[in-house]
């Protein structure tokens, strides 16, 4: 076994590089068109990553065959043919500790990230689906075990000897139902979790920014000068606070700062800043952070509000100091006067604009918003709108959330692109695993054949036992994402995940086919070659 590893593997991971350089390629290209890389970036191939995919491969095929190969290699012969006619229940006891260790992990930092909340409880969700994961892989023979006797119970009572016959395999075989049903597992729990995770970020992040905004208009620099590094001058703000029918105008000057979060040691965390100019109480004129404890009208220099979840991890609430560090890493302690809800939708600092003088490369603002007084004519309203026209570009609220969604496109699309390649993966080896399941009971669904069940019973268990697996993959697959975008999203937004209906119909129904299509082609061909001569 290790010679024929070693024969195969390191073949096989040369080979498998050759794509892989491919895909790296256009990984590269697509996340430049997006403008997600810096100017002048270049992809760098050497062999160092080659050397190392290709080592890694080679040694996790070596140790598979030989922990595969060291029980049978000990087995008497006519014990192992007995073995080979019927499987015998046996997980052992190293895989079911670690397997039962790894459980209790992922059930206690379950329970301690549905507790902490915040950003603490997103930091720990990752970690529960990879325990839990672990865990069904471990366990994998008492979970089929599991899952055969409560699927079994409506295919016997279904009453047809097709699905009898799937239900007495499944409970007789766990070990090679284990074998499928782990990837399938994987594969739902990897996907649903990726993609999920970003929709429940969409939805909440635009569910606060049209709630966060509350100004009719927003002013920013024209294309050209946006282009150029130019922004709004600092008197755009008071030129359009005294045009007619406005009621208030804020300029915002946005930047990337640095807080220290106290959640397990302390670190800094990137945070989207705004200095605004004006006061607090015109500032909540044209945003509404959903302030949840303080209040904006006490914002001057020295001052900040700050996102809940921000708040949370600083240790930091209304009266206490903020550490954090400027975007030339000036650090400075305001003092917090307001903790909001909203830093999803908006910035999670709100600090004056004062703040940030000196401290960035810009010293443009970089829009304008302004709420115009209630009921004006269309004329005035025209009027108004020409006269901000002459400040720099318009755009209204809906055209403002387009252009925040395409920001989050390039997210959308990454997280899509990833769910798509683990699905891959995890496709290939459950479709290798049941074919392989399958094509190794061609002497069974002969002689099943030969004693009298027909071709389409024969078919029929096939696909029951398929099904069996899809189900119990899906249904495993779901909780063990649920097990982690709860306590994920709550932390984050506050709110239940946002599962598309029809999205995870898609994924349901892709585990099924596959299911059926890896077992019933191979079982067909099985079939064929067991034809009676005549």
């Amino acid at each position: 076994m290790a010679t024929e590893a070693l024969c195969v593997a390191p073949l096989a991971g040369l080979l498998g590089t050759l794509p892989g350089l491919g895909l790296a390629r256009w990984w590269f290209g697509a996340l430049r068109d997006r403008g997600a890389l810096p100017d002048g970036m270049e992809l760098l191939v050497t062999g160092t990553p080659v050397g190392a995919a290709v080592g890694t491969v080679a040694v996790t095929a070596l140790l598979a065959g030989h922990l595969a190969a060291r029980r049978p290699s000990r087995t008497a012969p006519g014990l192992a043919l007995s073995e080979a006619a019927h499987e015998r229940f046996r997980p052992g006891l190293v895989r079911t500790v670690l397997g039962l260790a790894a459980l209790a992990g992922g059930v206690a930092l379950a329970r301690a990230a549905g507790g902490a909340g915040g950003e603490e409880a997103a930091d720990l969700a990752p970690a529960v689906v990879l325990l839990l994961m672990t865990a069904v892989a471990l366990l994998g023979q008492y979970v089929a075990k599991c899952c055969a006797w409560l699927l079994g119970l409506p295919l016997r009572a279904a009453g047809s000897a097709a699905a009898g016959l799937a239900a007495a395999n499944s409970w007789a075989h766990a070990r090679r139902l284990a074998s499928a049903l782990t990837p399938v597992v994987l594969a739902m729990a990897f996907c649903s979790t990726l993609v999920f995770l970003q929709t429940s970020e969409d939805e909440q992040t635009a569910r606060q920014q049209r709630a966060g905004l509350t100004a009719d208009h927003l002013v920013r620099p024209p294309a050209a000068a946006a282009e150029a590094g130019a922004g709004l001058p600092r008197t755009a703000a008071h030129r359009a606070a005294a045009l007619p029918g406005v009621s208030a105008a804020v300029g915002v000057r946005r930047a990337q700062v640095l807080v220290a979060v106290r959640s397990d040691g302390t670190s800094l965390r990137t945070a989207e800043a705004q200095g605004v100019t004006g006061t607090g109480r015109a500032l909540r004129e044209v945003q509404d952070p959903g302030v949840a404890a303080g209040s904006l009208d006490g914002l001057r220099p020295g001052t900040v509000a700050v996102d809940r979840l921000l708040a949370d991890g600083a240790r930091a609430g209304v009266g206490d100091r903020l550490d954090l560090r400027l975007p030339d890493g000036t650090r400075t302690r305001p003092r917090v006067i307001a903790v909001h809800t909203r830093g999803a939708g908006l910035p999670a600092v709100t600090l004056p604009r004062s703040a940030l003088d000196g401290h960035t490369a810009s010293a443009y603002d970089s829009e304008v918003l302004v709420r115009t007084e209630p009921g004006p004519g269309p004329d005035a309203a025209a009027r108004t709108a020409r006269a901000l026209g002459r400040l720099g570009d318009i755009q209204d609220k809906a055209a403002w959330a387009r252009a925040a969604d395409r920001d989050r496109a390039v997210n959308r699309w990454g997280n899509g692109v990833m769910a798509a390649v683990l699905a891959g993966f995890a496709a290939v080896a459950a479709a290798n695993t049941l074919v392989t399941t399958v094509a190794e009971r061609r002497r069974e669904l002969g002689m099943l054949h030969r004693f009298g069940a027909t071709r389409g019973q024969v078919l029929r268990m096939v696909r029951w036992e398929a099904l069996l697996v899809a189900v119990s993959g899906v249904g495993l697959g779901t909780a063990l994402a649920l097990a982690t975008l709860t306590p994920m999203v709550h932390g984050l937004f506050g709110a239940a995940p946002t599962i598309p209906p029809g999205l995870y119909a898609a994924f349901a129904g892709a585990v099924v086919a596959l299911a059926l299509l890896a077992t019933e082609l191979p079982a067909r061909q099985a079939l064929r070659a067991h034809r009676p001569r005549r």
